[in-house]
């Protein structure tokens, strides 16, 4: 089986490709080497396949892969041959971050969150060889509320921009199954972490002072809850939606929903201690509470969420402990 994977330089989609290589699949890895943080982080991320026969990697932004690009020395193929050759697609491209994403930032959210798979999905209409569009969606989409656990048939308020495109483009995806049999599954993912997370998320920024000594900066009263999803149990639930019924949308979470104060705790164990917080005012765009209910996902996916918290936190300890953040910037 061959798949296409954007994003394939980042965090989820460099384990997504690690896993499909290791697997048998060939893979397209697609990724446009956005400046959101530095370029070495991603090169490092997919050094281990980068050189395996089976991967392929395209640098370039999904919409510019539409332009027929025009100059002859751009061996790049167009969209339209990319997604004739492939079975599968896994639409793990975003740009990234609730905080980042107010302002005159918004258009660059538009473009590369709604825009890029409304035309990713517009050129899989009418390919028989796409089995399955794989769209990653997120937790996000649900806002604040207080109907917890969250269920896919609740009604979707995000409070951020990013929130709203990540909607927006699940929407995208649904109203192209229902008019054109594109056959698209969307995972809404809670709370990604592991090793490889990106430099601005929560664990790897804690994690980071932690080793280095400094205090660790937290949002808000410490009472807020999410609910934590090591990255190889989202990797699973990807693999898991090949067989899912098109059209339908999936919460995959962590099994558990946590404070951030036990999460430092947690981190104070597998550190034997030497953690010092200092607390900040709530960010814009931070929800409350996230608490996923996996009842649809255990039902029809036979998801089942394998890592508790402990065990992934201290694998992305000792992730980090033998990552040199300086290296990668040089």
């Amino acid at each position: 089986m061959k798949a296409l994977v954007t994003g394939a330089a980042g965090f989820i989609g460099s384990h997504l490709c690690e896993r499909l290589l290791e697997d048998g699949w060939e893979v397209v890895g697609l990724d446009s080497f956005e400046d959101y943080y530095p370029r070495a982080y991603k090169e490092r991320n997919i050094a281990g396949f980068r050189d395996n026969p089976r991967f392929r990697l395209l640098e370039a932004n999904i919409l510019d892969l539409d332009k027929g690009l025009g100059d002859t020395t751009d061996l790049r193929p167009s969209l339209e041959q990319l997604l004739s050759e492939v079975d599968y697609v896994f639409h793990q491209a975003a740009q990234a971050g609730v905080r980042a994403s107010w302002g005159k930032s918004f258009e660059v959210y538009v473009r590369n969150n709604v825009l890029a798979t409304q035309l990713l999905l517009e050129v899989c209409k009418g390919k028989e060889n796409i089995k399955r569009f794989i769209y990653a969606s997120s937790s996000s989409v649900y806002g604040d509320t207080d109907q917890l656990p969250m269920r896919e048939d609740a009604v979707c308020r995000p409070v951020s921009p990013y929130g709203v495109t990540k909607l927006a483009a699940e929407h995208l995806c649904y109203l192209y199954w229902k008019n054109f049999q594109v056959p698209t599954v969307s995972l809404r993912y809670f709370t990604v972490y592991g090793p490889r997370q990106r430099p601005d998320m929560a664990f790897y920024k804690f994690i980071r002072a932690a080793l280095e000594g400094k205090e660790i900066e937290t949002y808000g009263d410490g009472q807020q809850t999410r609910d934590f999803t090591y990255v190889s149990d989202i990797i699973e639930a990807n693999l898991l939606a090949l067989n899912a019924p098109p059209g339908e949308v999936f919460n995959i979470g962590g099994g558990s929903r946590v404070t951030l104060t036990q999460v430092l705790e947690a981190l104070k164990e597998i550190l034997s201690d030497g953690v010092r917080i200092r607390q900040a005012e709530t960010q814009k765009g931070d929800v409350r509470h996230t608490w996923a209910c996996l009842d649809k996902a255990r039902s029809v996916l036979e998801y089942q969420p394998r890592v508790p918290l402990k065990d992934g936190v201290a694998k992305e300890v000792q992730w980090l402990n033998g990552w040199s953040e300086n290296a990668a910037k040089q």
